[in-house]
């Protein structure tokens, strides 16, 4: 049974171990070290702190996880953000990034945030594909901006409202004033 929940300091050990691959073995995140177990805590009380982080369990185990965090420092960006999902690799297309991500996007629009951002490396029909089905809008491309394994790597970046009408208030969100 898939369970999508809050994540806790004691998930922080399965969220690195998911993350790790896609940083020694991909360009898909500009990490080039793989953050500990502690490293990652901190990441999820941080986001947890101001924004949100999930994480789905399949059969109790933590296979996914998805964040939201600060868009841009500036105090004009706080009713932005940007979000990242992660999937244990062979868990592509099974619905739980899709499933992380809607459930992540009604807490931070409940938190009254209006607008997520994401950034994708290219290529990554996955992901694009992915953010186009849950409404992301292509908002530019940075082209090679990002140098890992030997070569320059683009990253395509995306929209959507979180909201019907990407939220009413403009009261800062929640914990962010």
């Amino acid at each position: 049974m898939r369970t999508i929940r809050d994540a806790t300091a004691a998930d922080a050990a399965a969220c690195a171990a998911i993350y790790a691959p896609y940083v020694t073995g991909t360009a898909i995140t500009f990490e080039y070290e793989p953050p500990s177990a502690e490293e990652m805590a901190g990441r999820i009380a941080a986001a947890q702190r101001t924004h949100a982080w999930l994480v789905l369990e399949d059969e109790g185990r933590v296979v996914g996880y998805a964040y939201g965090g600060p868009y841009k420092e500036r105090a004009a960006y706080r009713w932005s953000c940007e979000v990242s999902v992660y999937l244990q690799p062979g868990r592509r297309r099974t619905g739980g990034g899709r499933a992380l991500y809607e459930a992540l996007f009604e807490r931070l629009a409940g938190r009254g945030l209006r607008t997520a951002v994401a950034g994708m490396t290219l290529p990554n029909e996955a992901s694009v594909g992915l953010h186009r089905t849950l409404g992301f809008e292509p908002i530019g491309t940075s082209r090679r901006i990002g140098w890992k394994h030997g070569a320059w790597h683009d990253v395509a970046w995306a929209q959507r409202a979180l909201g019907p009408d990407g939220g009413s208030s403009d009261s800062p969100p929640s914990d962010l004033g």
